[in-house]
């Protein structure tokens, strides 16, 4: 296997929340789950990502939430900054503006809505790449975007410099095999669930959403699955499985992991429409999982 670019992203990243209060965006809490991902020994920050309701904010929100996470986290963690879009001039725009501010990396989610060809996908990433000094994750996400971005596509932009990962959500092994088998980008799970299975082919790590939640418990998976110590590892993907499986399938993230957070006794706020809070039925399935976990004691069900 060759020496991979982008190596020292490997490990635990979290896609962190953007805690929301009376319509705005509450910088004091951020701060708050920024330290608790500090402490828990996260590797690498993901600032408004999906899960950090990246669509819903206004541009001077998304460029704030990039800046504050980058100030709080002062070098005792990567910052990799989702900087994203379906125009190729606004996601130039919030990466140059990522960069300026000392972000690590930059996590460039596959142009959705307007579904471009494979040849319009490598041109936007190329764009990205040749325009900043970071390294570029290309995340793709079919099922968010509505078209994948093609193996032979991932492997083009591999030969340029400033592309170094791919944050792999497709959902297929087969697909991380290929990319971890023909290039020398560094792989990440994009799926709690497939941490594992993607690490046993040769990702070295995930942008998980469940790690807002157990990052401890992410990195012990992670730390276990590096050094090759599978029964380890097993023991953590079984555990998590539960968690992640009936968390994250009673609807679309971020709106379960925000109302796990709240049970938990670490409220990130509201949602911002179109996200709606889960029903009562899916709250009280959601109360049993996170008791199921140990993460809640009896008396909260």
């Amino acid at each position: 296997m060759p020496d991979r670019r982008g190596s020292d992203f490997a490990g635990l990243s979290v896609a962190i929340v953007t805690p929301l209060a009376d319509g705005k965006v509450d910088y004091g809490r951020l701060k708050e789950q920024i330290e608790f991902q500090i402490e828990a020994g996260t590797r690498c920050l993901v600032p408004v990502g999906t899960t950090g309701e990246s669509p819903t904010l206004t541009h001077d929100e998304h460029e704030r939430v990039i800046a504050e996470t980058i100030q709080c986290v002062a070098g005792r963690a990567k910052v990799m900054a989702g900087t994203g879009s379906n125009s190729t001039a606004e996601a130039l725009r919030l990466t140059k503006r990522a960069a300026d501010e000392g972000a690590d990396a930059t996590l460039q989610v596959a142009p959705y809505y307007n579904k471009p060809t494979q040849e319009g996908f490598y041109q936007h990433f190329k764009a990205i790449a040749e325009a900043v000094d970071i390294p570029v994750c290309i995340y793709n996400i079919p099922g968010r975007t509505a078209k994948e971005i093609d193996v032979s596509t991932i492997q083009r932009l591999a030969d340029l410099p400033g592309i170094t990962m791919v944050k792999e959500a497709t959902g297929k092994l087969d697909q991380c095999s290929a990319i971890v088998g023909t290039t020398d980008l560094t792989v990440l799970s994009g799926d709690d669930s497939l941490t594992l299975p993607m690490m046993s082919v040769g990702a070295e790590g995930v942008v998980s959403v469940a790690g807002n939640l157990v990052p401890g418990d992410l990195i012990a998976l992670v730390q276990a699955a590096a050094a090759g110590d599978y029964e380890e590892a097993r023991r953590w993907h079984h555990k998590l499985f539960s968690l992640c499986a009936n968390m994250l399938g009673l609807a679309t993230n971020p709106i379960p992991v925000k109302a796990a957070m709240r049970m938990v006794g670490r409220d990130t706020g509201e949602l911002r429409l179109p996200m709606t809070p889960l029903d009562s039925e899916s709250e009280q399935k959601l109360m049993q999982t996170l008791q199921d976990y140990g993460l809640l004691d009896t008396a909260s069900v």
